[in-house]
């Protein structure tokens, strides 16, 4: 055990691991919390969409039809992959041409043990959330599952000794 858990009894151990493994396997997707997603057509363009995460401060964009149904999503990476690193102009390139087309979804009622499995299995970071019509409702994101998670620990993650402090811990990265 670590030194977190010396001295603590035996049964609060359990008790707390079982009540973590319930709210992982039982929790929905909802519990993360997941941010209002921001929905634009497929002739936007890449740099509508990079100002749009930028001021959202969000890592994709989801991109919709005519009747607001997912169609699409483009995420940072593929600012990286598919715009930056193909030397491509991102105010004359379409959405359309460097989206991820028809990505996986989620409902509110999925639960947090699944979203957790398309983003370590199939290297998602950000999950789309979308209604019983294939409507955005949120996106989920790593981060949203990292935040639920040190909330299901908050004295370990609250009572770091000295030593593991933050450096900056006033400073966001652009993620």
């Amino acid at each position: 055990m670590s030194e977190f858990y010396e001295g603590a009894d035996t049964a609060e151990i359990e008790d707390e691991l079982r009540e973590i493994r319930g709210a992982l396997v039982n929790g929905t997707v909802t519990t993360l919390g997941p941010a209002e997603p921001i929905c634009l057509p497929a002739t936007a363009s890449v740099h509508e969409a990079v100002e749009r995460m930028l001021a959202g401060r969000q890592a994709g964009v989801l991109i919709v039809d005519g009747e607001g149904r997912l169609t699409g999503i483009f995420t940072e990476r593929d600012v990286l992959t598919r715009v930056v690193g193909k030397d491509r102009g991102s105010r004359r390139t379409r959405r359309a041409e460097v989206m991820t087309a028809s990505p996986e979804a989620l409902t509110s009622r999925d639960r947090v043990a699944f979203a957790i499995h398309c983003m370590s299995v199939a290297g998602y970071r950000t999950v789309p959330l979308v209604d019983d019509e294939g409507r955005p409702v949120g996106i989920a994101t790593a981060t949203d599952v990292i935040r639920w998670l040190a909330s299901l620990f908050p004295e370990a993650i609250l009572n770091l000794p000295p030593g593991d402090t933050l450096k900056r811990p006033g400073d966001v990265d652009a993620g």
